[in-house]
């Protein structure tokens, strides 16, 4: 059985179709229709990825989203988060609040599949770097370092937590220190897709430096261009 994934959405004819193309996919696919259900359900077992959306009648979305990365727990499930068309402010909110990635409705269902897929990849190889670490040099700037084999970021000696997407984000950056990357280049490179909304590289690179801490300054604006890792 594949890696387990739970969608959420208060549209059972949703459900229906993520769960069987997902299962058809390969992954173990489940679904709730409320809130609720997904945290009782999470609870029992925390699935690999959720698909989350943003619209739900008991509690939203975004808050079920925070909830969920405020449980030490789970801060290694990948969360999926379904909005509507042009709700730009629920994109901003659902990131802000700790999820991975977003599809806006109505969408494709070969596109979730593959985010999806993507989100999982990402975890089974940070699983699989940390159980079977191999000798590899550190990316460094300044006191920050970043282990491309075990995924483990440390500022001056100790650990900082960060989502896979912002693992990535901050290695693909630093793995090459003083080169701009455009926003576009990002979305390919640690997103794996080639069209999207510019404003989510934005929105990350804010909460990656929020989760630097100290360390923010590593990344650096080029207005007008893009971002690149300080030398």
């Amino acid at each position: 059985m594949g890696a387990r994934v739970l969608v959420v959405d208060d549209e059972r004819d949703v459900c229906r179709l993520l769960t069987f193309s997902l299962s058809q996919a390969g992954f173990d696919a489940q679904s709730v229709t409320t809130a609720s259900e997904a945290l009782l359900e999470i609870g029992r077992q925390a699935p690999v990825v959720c698909v989350l959306d943003v619209n739900l009648p008991d509690i939203s979305g975004v808050e079920v989203c925070r909830r969920l990365r405020a449980d030490r727990q789970l801060t290694e499930m990948g969360i999926v988060m379904l909005t509507a068309l042009g709700a730009r402010e629920d994109r901003i909110a659902g990131f802000e609040a700790g999820a991975d990635d977003y599809v806006v409705k109505p969408f494709d269902v070969e596109e979730v599949v593959l985010r999806v897929r993507a989100l999982a990849r990402r975890m089974s190889e940070r699983d699989s770097a940390r159980k079977e670490p191999a000798a590899k040099e550190l990316l460094r700037s300044g006191t920050l370092t970043v282990d491309p084999v075990t995924h483990d970021v440390r500022g001056d000696g100790k650990e900082l937590s960060l989502r896979p997407l912002e693992y990535k984000l901050l290695a693909t950056l630093m793995a090459e220190p003083g080169r701009v990357f455009s926003r576009e280049e990002l979305l390919r490179q640690v997103w794996e897709i080639e069209h999207g909304s510019v404003r989510t590289v934005d929105v990350h690179v804010r909460r990656l430096r929020l989760n630097l801490g100290d360390h923010a300054d590593v990344i650096e604006t080029v207005p007008g261009f893009g971002y690149r890792a300080r030398r």
